[in-house]
């Protein structure tokens, strides 16, 4: 063997990362987010009978996708250990952003305050604070050596996600706030917390949510949500309707559904919020139990390049980074259809990339940067 060579060939692959470009994941977000479109075109498709149109959200969408495009490449082209750097400003900056969407400079919408309205587009500082809490659990965690985790660290990752988890609760945005939660599981699992801490922080979770019942902190619609999934006969205010429409819809489809743009579900508006968070709907009706499971597989790869890229990275920032990112789609992916399909609350969760909604795409384009960057550089990275 050349070792001289092969020595060579070695530095001029760390010189050149887009050598190990990830396609595999950037081809399976393209191809979640083209579904999207597709699907959101459907949704709204009826909004042309009231003389609407029924392309400006497919519009917004794909600006949405173009500026995460965008984002995406500048992320490549940096070093993803620049996050470690810049951890604890982004972390400040978005919950700055979700202190100030409480006050006059936030929009509300439908009784919840959670967007800041931008050239004709809804900013939602909640989808960051996903992100920066991610890279601030990752840089704080990194730097454990040579020990395991202890409690004081168990407890420090805790104290970074509950500001952002309490500040997204009063929105009103349960669905976030279990996605933060998610998050900070996922992250202490890989980094080795021992299962009595989460087992602990799993019980004084409990207990906080029957206390926000108690006294009153959880919205009387959010209640007729949960108590309406485990006794239908308390559905007074008719908090399963939206559950029945996706569900008669889902069932509609069969095995092969009833082709594109022909689902009576959707194009008569039977389904509420069909474009965001039912979207699912769309593609079961349209195109059956082929379609979905379909969608289901493509979120299924897009899973294991995430967890891939975390289990390949050689220093624990980008392992902990990309477990974060995995942890944070597999619950939005996961709650989604389960409220679909009536085996989950219905909790107003995006499904990533298919959900109409700007910063949302935002996020995950952004997701998918920070992955592709771990996985061009996990060849230069410091040992674990």
């Amino acid at each position: 063997m050349d070792i001289v060579a092969g020595s060579s060939r070695a530095v001029a692959a760390e010189r050149r990362p887009i050598r190990h470009l990830d396609l595999m994941l950037l081809v399976i977000a393209g191809l979640l987010s083209a579904a999207g479109i597709a699907l959101i075109y459907s949704a709204n498709r009826s909004l042309a009978a009231i003389d609407l149109d029924p392309t400006v959200n497919v519009k917004k969408q794909i600006a949405g996708i173009a500026i995460g495009v965008v984002l995406l490449l500048l992320i490549v082209a940096f070093d993803y250990r620049f996050l470690k750097v810049y951890a604890g400003l982004f972390y400040g900056i978005t919950l700055l952003g979700l202190i100030l969407v409480q006050t006059p400079l936030g929009t509300n919408v439908n009784g919840a305050q959670r967007w800041f309205q931008f050239a004709g587009f809804q900013l939602s500082p909640a989808e960051f604070a996903k992100l920066s809490l991610i890279g601030l659990l990752a840089a704080m965690f990194s730097e454990i050596k040579h020990r395991d985790m202890e409690l004081s660290d168990v407890i420090r990752g805790v104290a970074v996600a509950v500001p952002p988890m309490v500040f997204v609760f009063i929105q009103p945005d349960i669905g976030t706030s279990i996605v933060v939660a998610a998050i900070l599981v996922g992250v202490l699992v890989v980094a080795g917390a021992k299962a009595k801490h989460l087992i602990a922080i799993g019980l004084t979770a409990v207990i906080l949510a029957v206390g926000a019942f108690q006294l009153g902190v959880i919205k009387d619609y959010q209640v007729e949500r949960l108590t309406a999934f485990f006794d239908s006969e308390t559905d007074l205010a008719g908090a399963n309707y939206n559950r029945d429409q996706a569900e008669i819809a889902i069932g509609a489809g069969g095995l092969t559904g009833r082709g594109y743009l022909s689902g009576t579900q959707t194009n008569l508006d039977f389904v509420p919020e069909q474009h965001t968070d039912f979207i699912f709907t769309v593609a079961g009706e349209e195109f059956g139990f082929v379609g979905s499971v379909g969608l289901l597989i493509l979120f299924g790869i897009l899973l294991w390049r995430a967890i891939r890229i975390s289990s390949l990275s050689k220093d624990m920032f980008g392992t902990y980074v990309a477990a974060g990112i995995a942890s944070m789609w597999v619950i939005q992916m996961f709650v989604n259809v389960g409220m679909v399909i009536g085996i989950m609350p219905i909790t107003g969760i995006p499904l990533p990339f298919v959900s109409y909604g700007g910063s949302a795409i935002l996020t995950n384009f952004i997701a998918v940067g920070l992955l592709l960057s771990i996985h061009m550089r996990r060849f230069t990275g410091s040992p674990r």
